[in-house]
C-alpha cells in the first residue's frame, strides 16, 4: 500500500500561482511514477501531469504545458505540482497519484493509489 496526502490548495487570484506538495508513505514511494488528475465540478476527472520514477520523463496535458511543472524529491517521498500562470479554468479538486508506470498513471490504469483531493480556486 502507498498512503498519498496533498496538500497546498487554496485560492488565488487569475495569474498566480500554487505549489501542491503530495507526501507519499508506505511502500517505496521512489519504485513508482507520480502523477496529478484534477476534476471540476460537473466534469470528469483528467490527467494533469506525470513523472516517471527517477524524474527523468515527464507528460502534461496541452492544457497546463508551460504554465505547470511536475517534479519529485525521493528522499522525502514527495511529489510536487507547481502552478504558474494559473487561469479560472483552473478551478478543481487535484489529485495525486501513483502507479507502477508513467503510462499507467497517465492512462489512469486502475490499481494505482490516490490521495483525497486539495481544492484550488482560481479567481479572475
Amino acid at each position: 500500500q502507498v498512503q498519498m496526502v496533498e496538500s497546498g490548495g487554496g485560492s488565488v487570484q487569475a495569474g498566480g500561482s500554487l505549489r501542491l506538495p503530495c507526501a507519499a508513505s508506505g511502500r517505496t514511494f521512489s519504485l513508482y511514477a507520480g502523477g496529478w488528475f484534477r476534476q471540476a465540478p460537473g466534469k470528469d476527472r483528467e490527467f494533469v501531469a506525470s513523472i516517471d520514477w527517477g524524474g527523468g520523463k515527464t507528460y502534461y496535458a496541452d492544457s497546463v504545458k508551460d504554465r505547470f511543472t511536475i517534479s519529485r524529491d525521493n528522499a522525502k517521498n514527495t511529489v510536487y505540482l507547481q502552478m504558474n500562470s494559473l487561469k479560472p479554468e483552473d478551478t478543481a479538486v487535484y489529485y495525486c497519484t501513483a502507479h507502477r508506470g508513467i503510462d499507467r498513471v497517465r492512462n489512469g490504469i486502475p490499481g494505482g493509489y490516490w490521495g483525497q483531493g486539495t481544492q484550488v480556486t482560481v479567481y479572475s
